[in-house]
């Protein structure tokens, strides 16, 4: 699908910022939110994607925002935009039918001299600048960087609802965004590797050959999947809004 512009086009009335872009992904069908749109949610009375919006804006680290979305969303993206004075929204392009081909359609609105990038979830709000700056930083010196916690739970290994073996856990993360990736080599990778098989950006680069830095992420940092995260997406926001 032909991706569109939003009818403002902010890089027009203002100068680019330092940094480098991310991608904002929010073009998911929301299936397991029972017929409510994640992105426009509202957690302590603010829509989720305008946090999550606000989080990149926030940062000194970012030059400009694209953001994916559904085709049926980009009016209404484009109204949170202008309420929340997202200054450095430049697109908002329609996605395609999955994560990474949505992906690609970011990836096309970037100019030929922004070689590095970050990419992150819509309906994930709690990113923090450190997170970001650190993803920035570990681009520097890798290819590629995924934002990720450790697994702290016991991993269980089952075969026909019985226990094969207990896995060891000190080597597991558990991945998170934003994620950063090298374009160029993005698209290498891509022309190399079964996109329908990996379910995240760092997956493309690790498939492609391509060393990929962690970057610690926080337990806090969820995405809103399910309608039981909303509960605990108010948890976390009354729990940062304590520790501010």
């Amino acid at each position: 699908m032909e991706a569109i512009k939003p009818k403002l086009n902010y890089s027009v009335c203002k100068k680019e910022k330092g940094g480098i872009p991310v991608i904002i992904v929010a073009a998911g069908s929301s299936s397991r939110m029972k017929g409510a749109d994640k992105q426009f949610i509202r957690i302590g009375g603010i829509p989720v994607i305008a946090r999550t919006l606000l989080a990149f804006e926030r940062s000194p680290d970012i030059s400009k925002i694209i953001l994916v979305t559904r085709e049926q969303s980009v009016n209404d993206m484009q109204l949170i935009a202008d309420k929340y004075m997202i200054s450095k929204l430049t697109d908002i392009v329609v996605g395609s039918d999955t994560r990474q081909k949505s992906v690609i359609c970011g990836l096309e609105r970037l100019r030929n001299n922004e070689d590095k990038v970050l990419i992150s979830d819509g309906a994930r709000m709690f990113v923090t600048k450190k997170q970001i700056s650190d993803c920035v930083k570990a681009l520097e010196n890798h290819d590629g960087c995924v934002t990720a916690v450790k697994v702290n739970d016991t991993v269980k290994k089952v075969e026909n609802g019985v226990v094969i073996s207990t896995v060891d856990r000190t080597p597991l993360y558990l991945a998170q965004t934003p994620q950063g990736i090298t374009v160029s080599l993005y698209r290498k990778a891509l022309k190399n590797v079964d996109i329908t098989a990996l379910t995240d950006d760092a997956s493309v680069m690790e498939a492609g050959g391509f060393d990929v830095a962690v970057v610690e992420g926080d337990r806090k940092n969820i995405k809103i999947t399910t309608t039981e995260d909303i509960a605990l997406a108010e948890i976390v926001l009354k729990e940062m809004s304590v520790c501010e």
